[in-house]
Order: structure tokens, then sequence, then C-alpha cells
């Protein structure tokens, strides 16, 4: 004798599980009614398309980016999916936010260490596959970066696409319009550096020596190639790294100068720059 199923059964399951109606009334039905065995089947279920999707790309998804109350620490993560139809879905948004909200809470040491920790009751890395299950794409947390400073900004650029943490020197005044200013800076013109002591040595010397190459290329002695490739290198120094480069509100001051003129001696300590793929 077949199980009544109640309408009522089937919205709580649907609650507590984010599971379609149909899905949570045929777990209902294989598990004869017992609300765990239903949860259980559900979450099988959701394992079984989670292992079915490891091997697709999951290069859609969001960017979150938040700074806490207090202003002293941010968190940015990506969180993934494969289709832009799910990324712009207001409840995979949701689902996000809440990771980002743990992450910000604990601010784990890793990505690993993020996913290991527990999201409404569940560890992160089993709602992940609960979540793939229950949209039928593969979700996953790719990227995952924190940063601590005296003021730190967080900014999402664009729908989710890209977000930014600024970590300033000092909580002054006019900081946190500065750093949001700072902060669209560093979506737009992606440095690599705060400053060219930031610059690992290797990255230098390859620069040195492709303008030593283009140089000699062109025709102009050796002996002049060392001079005029440190002056390429300046170059390279202001248009990569943050305070050197001209800022694009204002382009009669660079960064540091722009800052300066905020607070004196205002200036970034720290800076993290998550893309959606990249």
């Amino acid at each position: 004798m077949s199980v009544q199923i109640s309408a009522s059964d089937v919205n709580k399951l649907r609650q507590q599980t984010g599971a379609g109606m149909m899905d949570c009334k045929k777990a209902l039905v294989e598990a004869n009614g017992d609300f765990e065995a239903a949860v259980d089947y559900l979450r099988k279920k959701g394992a079984k398309v989670a292992a079915s999707r490891q091997d697709r790309d999951s290069n859609e998804g969001v960017i979150i980016a938040k700074s806490a109350a207090d202003g002293k620490s941010g968190i940015v993560v990506e969180v993934n999916c494969e289709t832009d139809f799910v990324a712009i879905n207001a409840d995979f948004v949701a689902f996000a936010q809440k990771i980002a909200d743990v992450a910000l809470t604990e601010k784990p040491a890793s990505l690993e260490a993020l996913k290991a920790l527990t999201l409404d009751g569940k560890v992160i890395a089993d709602a992940l596959i609960e979540q793939t299950g229950i949209i039928g794409e593969k979700i996953d947390v790719s990227k995952y970066e924190v940063a601590t400073a005296d003021k730190v900004i967080a900014y999402i650029h664009g729908n989710y696409r890209l977000g930014v943490l600024v970590g300033l020197s000092a909580d002054a005044e006019g900081a946190n319009e500065a750093g949001k200013d700072v902060a669209m800076q560093i979506a737009a013109m992606n440095p690599i550096a705060i400053d060219k002591d930031g610059i690992d040595q290797s990255t230098i010397d390859r620069e040195i020596a492709i303008a030593k190459e283009q140089i000699i290329a062109e025709g102009k002695p050796a002996e002049m190639a060392e001079k005029i490739a440190q002056g390429k290198l300046n170059k390279f120094y202001k248009d990569t790294t943050l305070l050197n480069q001209e800022f694009v509100k204002d382009s009669s001051k660079n960064i540091a100068q722009f800052l300066d003129s905020v607070s004196k001696g205002l200036t970034v300590t720290v800076f993290k720059r998550v893309q959606l793929g990249a």
C-alpha cells in the first residue's frame, strides 16, 4: 500500500533542501514518506549529478566582494556555474552571498578551508554538491581572497563579474570614497603590484631583455640599449603599478598623489582583484 504524500510534506522538503517540487515529491514517494530518507535520496541524487558534471567547465558565475562591518578586513569569492542563465538567477546569487558571509565571518586560511566550513548546517563542500543536484549544473567555489588593513573597501564591478578589495593605510576622512575610486581604477587598469617594489625580479629582467631587443632591432647602437631600456622600464612601472598609474578620474595626478591629496600620507597597503573566469 502506497503512502499518501501531502502537499505540505512536499513543501516542507522543498523549503529545507531547495530542490524542485517534483523532485521532492519523488523523493518522498521513494522514501515511503520518511522525511530523513527523502533528504538522503535528494543528497545522493545531487552527488550523482555532481559526479556526472565533474568534467564540465563551470566558467560562468558571480564574484562577491565584501568588507567587514568594522572596515578592517574584506573577502572576495568566485562561485561558479556553467551558464549565464544560472549566474543571473536570484537564488544562485543569494547562495553565493551566503558563502561570502561565511568567509567574511570566519576568514579561513585557504579555499579548501572555506569549503570545510558550515553553511546552514551543512559543510560548504556538501552544499555545493547539493546545489549541483538541484540546479543540474556543476557548482563550485574556485577563488577566495582575503585582505586586512586599517581600512578595507570592497567593490563589485558590472553584474558580479569582477570584485576588488582595497586596503588603505588609515581610516582617514574621505577614505571610503577614495577607496572606491581606487577600486574602480584597479578594476579598469588591472595593475600587477602596488608599486615597483612589489614586482618580482624575473618580471623586471624579462621587461629589460625585451626592451633591449626592441631597441637593437630598431637599429640603435647596443651601448645605448641599457639606458633606453631603463626608460622603458620606468614606463612599464607607470603603466602596471597602482600607485604610479595615472588616475583615470584626474590625469594630472597619479594614484599616490591622489591619495596624498585626500589625506597626507594615505596609501594602499594591499589590493585583491578577482575577475570571473580569469
